[in-house]
C-alpha cells in the first residue's frame, strides 16, 4: 500500500503547483515515441511489420526500465547520495532487461536478434549486449531528463507560491499593527464622556465602530481606496481630538481628488499615530500636529510634522519612530518598487517630520 501511494504521488504532481501530469500524458508520450521509432526503423529495415513487432516487444522493456529508474532507483539512491549503488543497480537492471529482450526477440520475432548490427546475430555476444545496453540507457536518460525538468519547474513554482504566501502574510501582519493603546485610551475617553453625559458620546462610539470595522473587514486587499483610507484617518483624528481636547492644535489638509486612486491600506496611519505617541502623548503643554495630503496625478505627497517633547530634544533621539515606523518602511519595501516611493524622516527645529512620495494605482 505504501509503495502504491508513493507511485501515485510521483505520477500525479501536486495540482496546486500548476504542473500536473496524469496517466493520459504518459500514454500520449509513449505512443508518440513508439510511432517515431516504428517509422524510423521501418524505413531503415524497409519492413514496417518487423519494425512494429520489434518495437511492440521493446517498448514494455523501455517503459519498465524508465519507471523503475525514476520512481525507485533515484528516490532510493540518488536522493540519499548513494551514487555508486545507483550506478551498479542501474547497470544490473539494464543488463537483465537486455537478456530478457534477447530471449523474447529470438523466440517470438526472429533468430537474427540484431538485424541492424554489423553481421547476423543469433546468439548473445558482447557487442550486442553493450549496444543494447547503451540504447536502453539513452531512453532512460531521455525520460529521466523530462522528469527532472518537470520536478524542477514544480519546485520552482511551489517555492514562488510559498514566497508569495509568506509575503502576503507578513504584509497583513504589518498593516495590522496599529497600537492597541489607542483603543484602550479611546474606550477610557468614551467612559469619561458617558459619566459626564456628554452629547459627544454616541458620535465617539460610532467613529470607533467605523474605525474597527475598517480594520477588520476592509484592509485585507493589497490596495485600498484612497478615499476610504482618508475617511479612516479622519475618524482616527476625530477620536484623538476628543482625547486631547484643548491641548491639541491639529491641522489636516487634503489637496487634490482621491477618487479612483488606491493605496496600501493602513500605511499612513502609522506615521500619524507615531506623531501622537511621541508628540502629544509626551507633552504637557500645547502640541502642534500638521498633516498634509496632496494628490497629484499618479502620486501622493504626504507630509507631517509634530512638536517633540523637551526630554526627547535633550536626549537627541535620532529616530523617534520606533517599531511602527520600521513596519511602514518594511511594508514599502515589500509592497512597492524602489522607484515607486521616497521616504524621508528627520528631526528639525524641535519637530519630527515625515515626507513620503508614493505612487498610486
Amino acid at each position: 500500500m505504501a509503495l502504491s501511494a508513493t507511485l501515485k504521488n510521483n505520477l500525479l504532481l501536486n495540482a496546486t503547483t500548476g504542473y500536473k501530469i496524469n496517466s493520459s500524458h504518459h500514454v500520449i508520450f509513449w505512443l508518440v515515441y513508439f510511432l517515431f521509432n516504428f517509422l524510423r526503423w521501418g524505413s531503415y529495415y524497409e519492413d514496417y511489420f518487423y519494425s512494429f513487432k520489434s518495437n511492440l516487444l521493446g517498448f514494455p522493456i523501455h517503459m519498465t526500465l524508465s519507471y523503475f529508474t525514476i520512481y525507485v532507483l533515484i528516490p532510493i539512491f540518488i536522493y540519499k547520495r548513494k551514487y555508486t549503488f545507483f550506478i551498479l543497480s542501474l547497470i544490473a537492471a539494464i543488463f537483465v532487461m537486455v537478456i530478457v529482450k534477447y530471449e523474447l526477440t529470438y523466440f517470438l520475432i526472429s533468430n537474427n536478434v540484431w538485424p541492424e548490427g554489423p553481421e547476423e546475430t543469433t546468439s548473445l555476444n558482447v557487442n550486442y549486449i553493450v549496444v543494447m545496453m547503451l540504447g536502453e540507457l539513452y531512453v532512460i536518460s531521455f525520460v529521466t531528463a523530462i522528469k527532472i525538468t518537470i520536478d524542477w519547474m514544480r519546485e520552482r513554482q511551489l517555492a514562488a507560491t510559498l514566497a508569495a504566501s509568506q509575503l502576503e502574510t507578513e504584509l497583513r501582519f504589518l498593516r495590522s499593527q496599529i497600537s492597541p493603546h489607542f483603543f484602550f485610551n479611546t474606550l477610557n475617553n468614551i467612559y469619561s464622556l458617558s459619566l459626564e453625559k456628554s452629547e459627544n458620546t454616541p458620535d465617539t462610539i460610532l467613529k470607533l465602530s467605523d474605525l474597527m470595522r475598517y480594520l477588520l473587514y476592509e484592509t485585507k486587499e493589497k490596495r485600498q481606496s484612497l478615499a476610504k483610507e482618508i475617511k479612516f484617518i479622519n475618524n482616527y483624528l476625530d477620536l484623538e481630538r476628543i482625547r486631547y481636547n484643548h491641548k491639541l492644535n491639529l491641522s489636516f489638509k487634503i489637496t487634490g481628488n482621491p477618487k479612483g486612486k488606491k493605496i496600501a491600506p493602513m500605511l499612513l496611519i502609522h506615521f500619524i499615530e507615531n506623531g501622537f505617541k511621541h508628540g502629544a502623548n509626551k507633552n504637557i503643554g500645547m502640541v502642534s500636529i500638521k498633516i498634509d495630503l496632496k494628490i497629484d496625478e499618479d502620486f501622493l505627497y504626504f507630509s507631517m510634522s509634530n512638536t517633540l517633547p523637551q526630554k526627547d530634544l535633550k536626549n537627541n533621539i535620532p529616530n523617534a519612530g520606533g517599531i511602527g515606523i520600521e513596519n511602514v518602511e518594511k511594508r514599502l519595501k515589500l509592497g512597492y518598487g524602489a522607484q515607486d516611493y521616497d521616504l524621508k524622516i528627520f528631526e528639525e527645529d524641535g519637530e519630527y517630520k515625515v515626507f513620503l512620495k508614493l505612487k498610486l494605482l
